[in-house]
C-alpha cells in the first residue's frame, strides 16, 4: 500500500551494424599494428644484419664470438671457422657464433 511497485526499464538497444563491429575490432587491430612495429619489424631487421655479417666474413677479419672470444679468422668453412686467439693457438667455432666484426687492427 505505502510502497509502489518498481518496474524494470527496457534496456537500451545494443550497438549493432557496421559501427558497432568497427568499434569492437579497432582495439585488437591497433594492438597488432603496434606489436608489428615495436617487436617484429626490428627483430626481422636484426636477423637480416646478422645474416649479412656471417655471409661477408673473410679470412683475416677480427671477430668476437658469443662467448666473448676475440680472434682473427684463419680458415673459413661453410659451418665452422678457425680463429687464431694467440700465436700458434687456433680455436674452431661455429660460424653462427660470431656476433661482431672488429675494425682492422683492434686485436693484438
Amino acid at each position: 500500500m505505502f510502497i509502489s511497485n518498481a518496474y524494470a526499464q527496457a534496456a537500451a538497444p545494443a550497438a549493432s551494424g557496421p559501427a558497432g563491429l568497427f568499434n569492437s575490432m579497432l582495439l585488437p587491430i591497433v594492438m597488432i599494428v603496434v606489436l608489428y612495429f615495436v617487436m617484429i619489424r626490428p627483430q626481422m631487421k636484426r636477423q637480416k644484419e646478422v645474416k649479412a655479417l656471417l655471409e661477408n666474413l673473410v679470412k683475416g677479419d677480427e671477430v668476437v664470438t658469443q662467448g666473448g672470444v676475440i680472434g682473427k679468422i684463419t680458415k673459413l668453412g661453410d659451418t665452422f671457422i678457425s680463429l687464431e686467439v694467440a700465436a700458434g693457438t687456433e680455436l674452431q667455432v661455429q660460424r653462427s657464433a660470431v656476433i661482431q666484426v672488429l675494425p682492422k687492427g683492434s686485436y693484438k
